[in-house]
């Protein structure tokens, strides 16, 4: 039997029955994980941000980047016309990547947080990357990855408008979305030879 939100005649995600789950058993756990999380805040409040960290080194011989996050490792290489050798994608690609994973994964918050249904969920980002950017006869070329733009393949029995909400959702409290929409601060340092800062 399928159950209804209150005051709509949208199915809530209760129905892991439905011949055709898709994401809607794991929108549960997810949901109960949510709301543990959010309990879990209220008792004991943090002080400050969580500080994150990632380290990237080139490989000797071959120049390839080894990104290293916590125990994971991701490679970001170039291709042979740049004397690379393929190993894995170039870090504007990586960035698209991960603003589609934030995107995917926020979708998936935001969805078990409304309890929306979901059957599938499919994110494409795309952007235009001139590597000429910023040489002559292209000064006014951006060198970064420009013009981004992203599709979310939605298949739910929710209404338009119920999607709709999900997506104002998602935009309003994706971490990396707003990250690229809003100016940035980086500061950098050299540290040169293990000894002090150089610049």
């Amino acid at each position: 039997m399928t159950t209804t939100t209150p005051g709509t005649d949208e199915p809530i995600l209760d129905t892991a029955d439905d011949p055709q789950p898709g994401l809607r058993a794991y929108l549960e756990v997810k949901r109960a994980a949510l709301l543990a999380r959010r309990e879990a805040a209220k008792a004991t409040p943090r002080e400050g941000a969580n500080r994150l960290r990632a380290t990237a080194t080139a490989e000797s011989r071959s120049g390839v980047r080894r990104i290293r996050i916590r125990h994971h490792q991701i490679i970001s290489d170039s291709g042979a016309d740049f004397a690379g050798y393929d190993l894995g994608p170039a870090s504007p690609e990586i960035q698209l990547g991960v603003l589609g994973s934030c995107l995917t994964h926020v979708f998936l918050i935001q969805a078990a947080d409304l309890r929306i249904p979901l059957d599938a969920l499919d994110v494409e980002v795309e952007a235009d990357h001139e590597p000429r950017g910023g040489t002559p006869g292209f000064e006014e070329v951006p060198i970064y990855p420009h013009h981004i733009t992203y599709t979310v393949r939605v298949t739910s029995p929710a209404s338009a408008e119920r999607v709709r909400e999900l997506h104002e959702a998602v935009e309003r409290n994706c971490p990396i979305y707003n990250l690229l929409l809003n100016p940035q601060q980086i500061t950098g340092r050299v540290v040169l030879n293990g000894g002090p800062q150089d610049g």
